[in-house]
């Protein structure tokens, strides 16, 4: 019984594999190349792109007389629109660029009223240092009229706000609105005086 199982299970194995004798251990095979790895094709391994820097120069718009009303009529509005709501700080910067507006246009009188309507806002507010730069333009608009010992005066009370609250910086730029005001507004004219006789004898060196 053995032996009919031994050769049973023979036949089927011969069965299975019936390619058996081809089989040499010794042959040379065919080695076929090896499959390339992947490619990356991620965002970070294309080209890095440089992009030249060009210069654009600044272009200036020329301050006509038309686009300093539509800049003023904007502004205006602004401020309509902010002491309507009731903010009330804003309004006050808005004011201030009223003023320096009208100063540069050497309409003191405007830009005095709105200075003086910017300063009460911001005293209510306790904007001290926007109530300092106010009242560095209020001396200056009062110097151009020729107020100036008013104008002084204003000058010493930004002095002494900034000194209170301590602001450094704002103390800084009154003193330096000050020596500027000084040199060219407070500074009297150096009139010549001359005598009948010696504008006489100049007259006539003069002719010779």
């Amino acid at each position: 019984m053995k032996y009919f199982l031994l050769i049973v299970l023979c036949a089927v194995g011969l069965n299975a594999s019936a390619q058996w004798y081809k089989y040499n251990p010794f042959r040379k095979h065919t080695r076929y190349p090896q499959v390339e790895g992947p490619v990356n094709h991620s965002v970070a391994a294309l080209p890095t792109m440089v992009l030249t820097r060009v210069k654009i120069p600044l272009s200036t718009i020329e301050r006509t007389p038309y686009v300093m009303a539509m800049i003023e009529a904007s502004v205006m509005k602004t401020a309509q629109h902010n002491m309507r709501f009731h903010v009330y700080n804003a309004a006050s910067y808005n004011f201030s660029d009223l003023a320096q507006m009208y100063m540069k246009q050497k309409r003191l009188a405007e830009a005095k009223w709105f200075l003086l309507q910017s300063i009460t806002i911001s005293r209510q507010q306790n904007d001290h240092r926007h109530t300092i730069a106010n009242l560095m333009d209020l001396a200056a608009v009062k110097a151009d009229y020729g107020d100036y010992e008013q104008a002084k005066k204003d000058l010493a009370e930004a002095r002494q706000l900034a000194e209170s609250k301590g602001l450094s910086y704002d103390l800084a730029q009154v003193e330096k609105k000050t020596r500027y005001l000084q040199d060219t507004k407070f500074k009297p004219l150096q009139s010549v005086t001359r005598f009948p006789e010696t504008a006489e004898a100049t007259t006539q060196s003069g002719n010779k």
